[in-house]
């Protein structure tokens, strides 16, 4: 398999080079076929010169700020791959990572989009406890959307391999969405094509910073709210959102 890992990063010099470390790393253990393509979306800060500086990444630069807009400039760069890995560039890849990912599009054939959860390093236990709860909540959700009502599935924005071909198949990015439910608008989609799978065995290291800052509650119904509203109605309810840095 050939995989092509987009990260966005948008002022991120804090992160992205911790991030970038775990995936040159996960990928020389793996020994996958892969490149890392990185998506200066309008950063003002030194995110582009620290990325530029790893010899095995390509930077891409996307002046339209934006989620959306810099997975779209980072899918149009991953041409001739057959994965395409999203993940964030406030993310650290932990070992095993690629293998599981291998092993489960190696083993189902029909499968187009594979996600799984974060384990969020940097915030205290009960926060952590009580993301594990909604986490629960979460693969309840999965189950029902995917297997009883057949109107999706669950896929965790920053942490989710997708089929390029199939994307392209399916329309690729909707760039009207800014932010808030553009993972979930991948679910829907890509489950009228073929499986679109959450898994435990998936996880993903990223930083707690917007559920610190906004708390686990408010953050969670937020994200709630956009997924059912993207599910059911094809466009998240929220549209404006805050750019949340490490101090």
């Amino acid at each position: 398999m050939r995989l092509a890992f987009v990260i966005p990063a948008y002022n991120e010099e804090a992160l992205i080079g911790k991030c970038l470390e775990s995936v040159v790393a996960e990928i020389a253990r793996s020994g996958v076929d892969a490149e890392i393509i990185v998506v200066n979306n309008a950063s003002t800060d030194r995110t582009g010169e620290i990325a530029r500086s790893f010899p095995t990444v390509r930077v891409v630069d996307e002046p339209k700020k934006g989620l959306v807009n810099a997975r779209d400039a980072g899918f149009a760069a991953s041409e001739g791959f057959d994965l395409v890995a999203n993940i964030d560039s406030d993310t650290m890849v932990p070992e095993g990572w690629l293998t599981t990912v291998a092993d489960e599009f190696n083993r189902d054939p029909k499968l187009v989009c594979l996600s799984g959860p974060y384990v969020y390093y940097d915030m205290s236990p009960w926060s952590r406890f009580l993301v594990g709860m909604f986490y629960g909540l979460t693969w309840l959700i999965y189950v029902l959307n995917r297997y009883i009502l057949r109107v999706g599935s669950v896929v965790q924005g920053g942490n989710f391999i997708f089929r390029r071909q199939a994307w392209a198949d399916v329309g690729g990015y909707d760039r009207s969405i800014q932010f808030f439910g553009e993972d979930t608008d991948v679910a829907v989609r890509l489950s009228k094509v073929g499986g679109v799978k959450f898994t435990f065995k998936l996880k993903m290291k990223t930083s707690g910073r917007r559920l610190e800052k906004e708390g686990v509650f408010r953050t969670a119904g937020t994200y709630t709210l956009n997924f059912f509203w993207v599910t059911f109605r094809g466009k998240p309810a929220t549209k404006d959102y805050t750019d949340v840095r490490p101090d």
